[in-house]
């Protein structure tokens, strides 16, 4: 079966929208949707998301009556999951046939420091609070929101990692918040079988957590390993990535549940 030509008339729920992969994320799908869809992109940094906003409203997809919504939100906060899923309820209109939500939003953490250094609960339980139990909740409220009926295809995307399936010394709270969506999402397909649920690998992207990386990481052997990657230009980009991802969603043939890498696609 060929692929299909775009991602219908969608509601499509971007989180972490303002810069790195997931602005990538916002700009292709601006492109896959039909006339009379809506984008509601949610970060932290409001001034880069109106730019977002700015450009996607005056792009081609734009000017055809594509519908752009922006949330200033840290996901991590209940009454902000509140406002992003209201605004979403506004722009939804009952000729739409697909829904889509793409959990972007994440934190690299404190990658100074070893497994044995982290001794307080508090700080664990935050890291975990923004990138497993906000995706998780806002998954949850997005399905109750905008529960299964006919003629509406709904799709979930988690952006995942390598660190989901491999240990990365002096990584911890990346590695096992990624490994905790992972599963979430794969129970979730298990619960529901008329959702399509994906986890998206994006690699080795060329961004500021990248940089980031480079900059804290304790273990000696992974920071040389995260510096080469820069040093040979081995880096994505995260339009390279994402233009795999889009192609993954419109073929639509991964099984539910599944753990894809941009370099399997």
């Amino acid at each position: 079966m060929p692929p299909a030509a775009d991602l219908g008339r969608a509601l499509v729920i971007i989180t972490g929208a303002s810069r790195g992969f997931g602005r990538a994320v916002a700009q292709d799908v601006s492109r896959a949707v039909r006339p009379g869809s809506a984008l509601v992109l949610a970060a932290r940094s409001g001034k880069e998301l109106r730019a977002l906003r700015e450009e996607l409203t005056e792009s081609e997809a734009g000017r055809a009556g594509l519908k752009v919504e922006v949330v200033t939100a840290d996901v991590g906060r209940t009454e902000d999951l509140e406002d992003l899923l209201r605004r979403s309820e506004q722009v939804f209109t009952e000729d739409m046939d697909h829904l889509v939500l793409v959990n972007n939003a994440a934190s690299l953490g404190d990658v100074s420091r070893y497994t044995r250094d982290f001794t307080d609960p508090g700080e664990v339980d935050s890291y975990l609070s923004l990138n497993v139990s906000s995706a998780l909740c806002l998954t949850a409220r997005v399905l109750r929101a905008f529960p299964q009926r006919a003629g509406l295809r709904r799709t979930v995307v988690n952006v995942s990692s390598l660190c989901a399936l491999q240990p990365f010394p002096s990584w911890v709270l990346y590695c096992t918040g990624k490994a905790a969506r992972d599963m979430a999402f794969r129970v979730l397909a298990e619960e529901e079988p008329d959702l399509r649920v994906l986890s998206y690998a994006p690699g080795p992207l060329d961004t500021s957590m990248q940089v980031e990386a480079r900059s804290n990481t304790a273990d000696p052997k992974l920071k040389k390993t995260i510096s080469d990657l820069s040093a040979q230009n081995q880096l994505l980009s995260c339009e390279e990535s994402c233009s795999k991802l889009m192609k993954v969603l419109l073929e639509d043939r991964f099984t539910s549940g599944a753990h894809i890498d941009v370099f399997d696609v």
